[in-house]
């Protein structure tokens, strides 16, 4: 017995040296009560999102005209807006909305932009100044009157303020991916893989591009909170789609003119689902964060 507790001790040992990354990062991961609480709301979203129209207690678009302006009762629990529609019924139906917009338009910029950055920082010389001007001009307009301008040049629409958010989400990912790609490119792996002839899209797609996932990552999760306020600003404004779709800047559009008649629910309530949902997304890319950046575990 006295020769097999260290035995025993180093197998346990061993087992936490092989400990593969992705448990490390579960069980990192599961020790945060801020990446728990945050990923089990955005979990519930997306099942609101997908169950909409059996978790809805009235048909979105279908009036109640003997409830106009009601506030919350027990037969709507969220009262009504001015035109008698249930408010909890379109907010739900409006997470689809919301979620498909933030999370479609931040992966077409992601796309394009991890691309760009890959390019600039591998190759450099010219390209990577025709492509890094070209995001320094982006970046001179704040984000709301970008995507304002490319909304304004392509017309109102659902489909076209996904292209508009998707566009000044392209810069960001460009520079940290480009950041990356300079660093990593003058590792000893990548020189070794270089020297024995790879082509070049080997090199980059299997030998740089998943050391810069992490961050893309943590900034794609933050990202999406910011692409849902900027939707749902750019359907406040009237640049989104149809006023009556259930989306959560049409239904606060629709309480402009109800806010200072006491009808308080109107507002209220879609303003805090996407409070809430843009905290959630950040505090999920700040949780994230800590636990896939080495410096910040370090």
């Amino acid at each position: 017995m006295r020769f097999s507790e260290p035995s025993s001790t180093l197998v346990a040992t061993t087992d936490e040296a092989i400990r593969s990354p992705w448990r490390e990062f579960i069980h990192t991961f599961m020790r945060n009560p801020v990446a728990l609480a945050s990923g089990g709301f955005i979990l519930l979203l997306v099942l609101v999102a997908i169950f909409a129209p059996w978790l809805a207690p009235w048909d979105p678009m279908t009036p109640d005209w003997l409830a106009l302006s009601a506030p919350p009762s027990a037969a709507h629990w969220m009262g009504t807006d001015d035109l008698g529609r249930d408010l909890l019924s379109r907010l739900i139906y409006g997470t689809r909305i919301s979620l498909y917009v933030g999370v479609l338009s931040v992966t077409l910029g992601m796309m394009a932009g991890v691309l760009l950055g890959l390019l600039a920082g591998y190759y450099g010389r010219w390209l990577d100044m025709l492509i890094m001007r070209g995001a320094d001009v982006l970046f001179a307009f704040p984000g709301m009157l970008l995507a304002i301008a490319v909304v304004a040049i392509l017309g109102p629409g659902l489909n076209n303020v996904i292209i508009a958010v998707a566009v000044f989400s392209v810069p960001v990912f460009a520079r940290i991916v480009r950041a990356a790609t300079l660093s990593l490119k003058q590792t000893a792996y990548v020189e070794a893989v270089r020297g024995v002839g790879a082509p070049d899209h080997i090199i980059l797609l299997r030998h740089i591009l998943p050391g810069t996932l992490s961050n893309v990552i943590v900034y794609f999760t933050m990202r999406i909170g910011t692409s849902i306020i900027t939707a749902a600003g750019l359907s406040f404004i009237g640049l989104g789609p149809e006023p009556d779709v259930p989306e959560w800047g049409n239904i606060l559009a629709m309480s402009r003119n109800m806010m200072m008649a006491g009808f308080w629910h109107i507002s209220v309530f879609p303003g805090l689902a996407i409070f809430v949902t843009v905290l959630a997304f950040n505090l999920l890319g700040d949780a994230l964060r800590d636990t896939l950046d080495p410096k910040v575990k370090s």
